[in-house]
């Protein structure tokens, strides 16, 4: 398995899982950077015991984790709004709603709806979260409801 096809096949994936997680385009890319550090460094210890991907989404999840987990201990002070509001993600604003959305949800249902956006299987999202398939499934649609809701309430 080749590093640098890993890499080209998953950064965006894994960019925009992270992104669903702290809804910061700085520190998600920092968090993807830090993913494939992490893959890179394991890569010769995968045992082929699931798909690829799912040990890689597996990594940016744990990585995402420990990133909110660091944010709970260490809070860090909000930006002035003039400042935040300067940078230009060049996405479409339902985009960047849609991540402000996810970003509020909890954790364990940020991380089902991140991947289930990527076109993870669902029971590839279970094994991922530890969670059944059943109850991987019951989680989505009600987080798809709640999303929906807010969106509707948004005007979006």
């Amino acid at each position: 398995m080749e590093f640098e096809q890993l890499y080209k096949s998953y950064w965006q994936k894994v960019f925009r899982l992270c992104m669903g997680y702290v809804n910061d385009y700085d520190i998600a890319q920092d968090m993807a950077q830090e993913t494939f550090i992490i893959v890179w460094q394991k890569l010769d210890t995968f045992r082929n015991e699931s798909g690829v991907g799912t040990w890689i989404f597996r990594i940016a999840s744990n990585n995402c984790l420990r990133q909110i987990d660091k944010e709970k201990r260490f809070p860090k002070s909000e930006l002035p709004i003039y400042i935040a509001e300067e940078r230009d993600y060049s996405l479409e604003p339902q985009i960047l709603f849609l991540y402000k959305c996810v970003a509020e949800l909890p954790e364990i249902d940020r991380i089902i709806i991140s991947l289930e956006l990527e076109d993870v299987k669902q029971a590839e999202i279970a094994n991922i979260v530890g969670l059944s398939e059943a109850n991987t499934r019951v989680k989505i649609h009600r987080i798809k409801e709640k999303l929906t809701q807010k969106f509707k309430e948004n005007g979006q």
